[in-house]
């Protein structure tokens, strides 16, 4: 149906958050993300200050991050099944209790591989608040522009979190103590996690699917395959950055500012994600998705220019601009791909392949580090960003076909 008030014309924004019940939801969800932008960095942080080594880190880190990618399917399944207070909550207490073991672990300079199952115990069970906020709004509202909207209102959020999480941790770790940014990831998940799943008003109904259309996997579903790849491969931009920026300010005596460095990522992707949304856009979404990718596989390439942590900083920041947009046009293809009864499942594929990337580029931009410096860890960002573009191009026209088909 056609926007029908002004305000939704000056301020699109405010206007979906009129509706009964989002901004609780939506504020709940944004501080139960805050961990994801705060585990992978906490851990690389605690494990680098308390072991010494940046290749251990990128392996926890690694561990958290596939542990989650490769769960997170399965938790949303569930939660499309059973509903997202049965699931979640449960969830929830075994990823607080896995992020306790992991910060007593390394803390009491156990063995590597004692850190290992609780990094896989509290990851594998952190879920994807991001798609349970999204099908969220995709049962509060019934016009795609106002869910356009909404959803480029969550990536923004996604991004603000990510502006907060690296400078909060960072700043953490440096002023109190190594583990202490893992330390509120988990306080934040407790809190944000349970003021999200008590609100069931808003939760979306369970959808039972019809007998032809069950047991389909998502991951099986056309067009879906190649979108997880793209997005493994933009996960290893971020994985891969994360890790080496770290190396890099150090590098330069100041590591303590790697944060705001990665902060200014996301405030690039964030000022881009607001203004993408404020816009509705007739041009077909796969097109759009393409152009995305190839302004950020462009955009990761300047990285390799920087000599200091601000023109890093700037290198970073114009990067950032294509990434909102191309997750918010990536999380619309991916709907118009399957049905209601698997739409939390179907987004939550978006931030586990995100997530399988990250941790693997985490990990081999780690052992880059270690052999050759930030500047080979910088090399596996290009390299990711320029293999995504790619993959988007060759899979554009199956991508337009799926689309357009559903």
């Amino acid at each position: 149906m056609p926007q029908t008030a002004d305000p939704s014309r000056s301020n699109p924004y405010a206007a979906v958050l009129r509706t009964p019940g989002t901004l609780r939801f939506s504020a709940a969800g944004a501080l139960a993300r805050l961990p994801m932008s705060m585990v992978g960095i906490g851990a690389v942080l605690m494990v680098q200050g308390l072991y010494d080594s940046y290749a251990m880190a990128g392996r926890i880190a690694a561990v958290l991050g596939l542990a989650q990618a490769f769960l997170a399917p399965q938790i949303a399944r569930w939660v499309d099944r059973r509903g997202q207070r049965t699931v979640l909550l449960p969830a929830l207490v075994v990823s607080v209790v896995g992020l306790g073991g992991l910060i007593t672990a390394a803390v009491l300079g156990a063995p590597e591989w004692v850190l290992w199952p609780f990094a896989a115990l509290a990851g594998g069970s952190q879920g994807s608040y991001g798609s349970m906020v999204r099908a969220r709004w995709n049962h509060a509202l019934d016009d795609p522009r106002r869910l356009h909207t909404a959803y480029s209102l969550e990536s923004s959020i996604d991004e603000l979190v990510y502006i907060v999480g690296p400078v909060l941790a960072t700043t953490l770790a440096a002023a109190v103590a190594a583990p202490s940014a893992l330390v509120l990831a988990g306080v934040a998940a407790l809190v944000g996690g349970l003021l999200f799943v008590v609100q069931r008003a808003t939760e979306p109904p369970v959808v039972v699917p019809d007998a032809e259309t069950r047991h389909r996997p998502v991951v099986l579903i056309p067009g879906m395959p190649v979108m997880v790849l793209i997005f493994v491969a933009m996960g290893m931009i971020f994985g891969s950055v994360e890790v080496t920026t770290v190396a890099f300010a150090e590098e330069l005596g100041s590591k303590g500012l790697s944060g705001v460095v990665l902060a200014v990522f996301a405030l690039g992707s964030l000022v881009a994600g607001l203004a993408y949304g404020a816009r509705h856009f007739t041009s077909p979404p796969a097109r759009r998705f393409v152009i995305g990718m190839a302004a950020l596989g462009l955009g990761v390439s300047l990285v390799l220019l920087a000599h200091s942590l601000w023109t890093l900083a700037a290198a970073m920041f114009v990067a950032g601009l294509a990434i909102a947009p191309t997750v918010i046009t990536g999380n619309g293809l991916v709907q118009d791909m399957v049905g209601k009864h698997q739409l939390t499942e179907a987004l939550t594929w978006v931030g586990t392949s995100i997530g399988i990337g990250t941790s693997l580029g985490a990990s081999i931009a780690g052992a880059r580090v270690d052999d050759a410096g930030a500047a080979a860890g910088f090399l596996i960002t290009v390299g990711a960003g320029w293999f995504a573009t790619l993959l988007a191009l060759a899979a554009s026209r199956t991508l337009r076909r799926q689309s357009a088909a559903r």
